[in-house]
């Protein structure tokens, strides 16, 4: 059998899958040689893939019944997600489409995407996950998973305070889609949105999870679905590259 990890131990395990959450195509995607179609094509996967129904996942997993802090904090999720009610006041996805929109995207092509293989197979195993698998395995693939980067050792350890609104529009000024796409800051709330509701929620989604993912079966588990997290992230990541014509320097 084996031994149950300490709080901090079972965050330290997290730490290690998240610090490999990078893909060389991400450097690409954030560069000024990047095009319309290639940025099109991308942004199409990411809408089907998560940022529809990223709500309607976590939905399936509060309706689980986990803990009450959990539930708490999942519904405080989606409650942003879903009204922007702690940042704009308007669904995180209309504020995407709107984002779309300022790069010349049409809305409605939105509406019916083509996933490629590795994007839909990444998608049916989220499915999977929020459906048939332990809340805990789902509230970490979605919350920290998902939401989450390499960085989240640093976010988590020495959380930094709440930025202001002229730190978020220097953030806004500098961002890739501003500075090489010509993105206007006016369809950007998106973006501002994600830094309006950020501060602060790395750290109590992973003190979610650690505090109440109480047996050891169910941290090798999550580990282990984390792991199985990157894999598939990373196909789906190549996949993108390659749709899009980008091969590895």
């Amino acid at each position: 059998m084996s031994r149950k990890l300490s709080a901090e131990q079972f965050r330290d395990r997290m730490f290690d899958v998240l610090r490999q959450k990078h893909h060389w195509v991400t450097t690409f995607f954030q560069g000024s040689t990047l095009t319309k179609e290639q940025l099109n094509i991308f942004f199409h996967q990411e809408y089907v893939v998560y940022v529809r129904d990223f709500s309607v996942l976590l939905a399936q997993i509060l309706g689980k019944n986990p803990p009450w802090e959990v539930r708490r904090r999942l519904a405080t999720i989606i409650y942003e997600e879903e009204t922007g009610g702690f940042s704009l006041g308007q669904p995180h996805q209309e504020l995407f489409l709107h984002m779309m929109n300022g790069l010349g995207f049409d809305r409605a092509g939105f509406r019916d995407v083509e996933l490629l293989a590795s994007s839909r197979g990444y998608r049916e195993w989220l499915n999977e996950i929020c459906q048939e698998e332990d809340w805990s395995v789902g509230a970490t693939v979605l919350s920290i998973f998902i939401k989450g980067t390499a960085n989240d050792p640093e976010e988590v350890l020495y959380p930094k305070p709440s930025q202001n609104q002229e730190e978020i529009e220097d953030i806004i000024r500098k961002h890739p889609l501003a500075q090489h796409q010509g993105l206007s800051p006016a369809f950007m709330d998106y973006i501002r949105a994600q830094h309006m509701f950020a501060p602060g929620s790395r750290k109590a989604v992973y003190d979610m999870v650690t505090h109440h993912t109480d047996e050891s079966s169910q941290q090798l588990q999550v580990i282990s679905r984390l792991e199985e997290a990157l894999n598939l992230w990373s196909r789906y990541q190549d996949g993108i590259a390659r749709a899009c014509g980008i091969r590895q320097a």
